[in-house]
């Protein structure tokens, strides 16, 4: 069974040694030993977010969990970001999505108000649905073991989401009439050699999906329409089926 694992300051992280200890405190030291309820010579995980991950055996509890440190690991980047660009959606499906996403492996998320969106982050909303998908992919990283933490990225609305699409190496709006299906268009992207584009996105829209005016939009900025299957999928599947199809395209899996 896998190490439980946990999330440190990330100076003490990366100050941390082999044969050194190291002192887990706040609120991951509390629901470790309070919620997890290590116990001495227990062995678990610190990572800091960014790649490293330190290995240990629990050697005190207390309102602070400390462990000898064992080993000191340091995950390299991706060499190909995956960023899943979610419309909000009603019924936390937006949630799951981000939360499946989140432990498939994605580096960062995106949320985006949909012409469509039946759910409206505004004003002062924003900032606290922000923090709530922050907390999902905080929770699904450490169910998933992960010593990347992927990024939340600010709401965007589809004019400024239009704009961000260009900063991406290869955007990919998923649409059931798109006439070309995923892997046909990273092939595409890469004029069929090896080589992998440096980051991909993935846009997902609401229930009642992307309209034509957004369609065309997101085209004009450089991104492609692209199929996943020939089934139409929820806004909750869709964006991490890409990303499990991506994963084994680009050698992740």
């Amino acid at each position: 069974m896998s190490n439980a694992l946990y999330f440190g300051d990330p100076d003490a992280v990366a100050a941390a040694r082999p044969g050194s200890e190291f002192i887990l405190t706040g609120a991951e030291a509390r629901h470790a030993a309070t919620v997890k309820r290590v116990t001495v010579g227990e062995m678990i995980d610190v990572a800091d977010g960014r790649g490293r991950r330190i290995v240990g055996a629990v050697s005190r509890t207390g309102q602070d969990v400390v462990l000898d440190v064992g080993a000191v690991t340091d995950e390299p980047a991706p060499v190909c970001r995956l960023i899943l660009v979610q419309a909000l959606a009603k019924g936390d499906r937006d949630e799951l999505a981000v939360e499946a996403a989140t432990e498939l492996g994605v580096d960062a998320v995106v949320p985006w108000q949909a012409d469509r969106s039946i759910v409206r982050w505004r004003a002062e909303k924003a900032l606290k649905g922000q923090r709530k998908w922050e907390t999902t992919v905080f929770g699904a990283a450490k169910q998933s073991r992960r010593a990347w933490l992927p990024d939340v990225n600010p709401l965007l609305d589809s004019g400024s989401l239009a704009r961000w699409l260009t900063g991406v190496d290869l955007a990919l709006i998923l649409h059931e009439d798109a006439a070309v299906g995923i892997g046909s268009l990273l092939q595409s992207d890469s004029g069929g050699q090896p080589g992998l584009p440096a980051s991909i996105a993935v846009v997902v829209g609401p229930e009642g999906g992307i309209s034509r005016q957004e369609l065309d939009l997101f085209e004009s900025h450089g991104a492609y329409a692209a199929r996943l299957g020939g089934h139409v999928l929820r806004s909750s599947t869709a964006g991490p089926a890409a990303l499990a199809v991506l994963s084994q395209l680009i050698g992740r899996w």
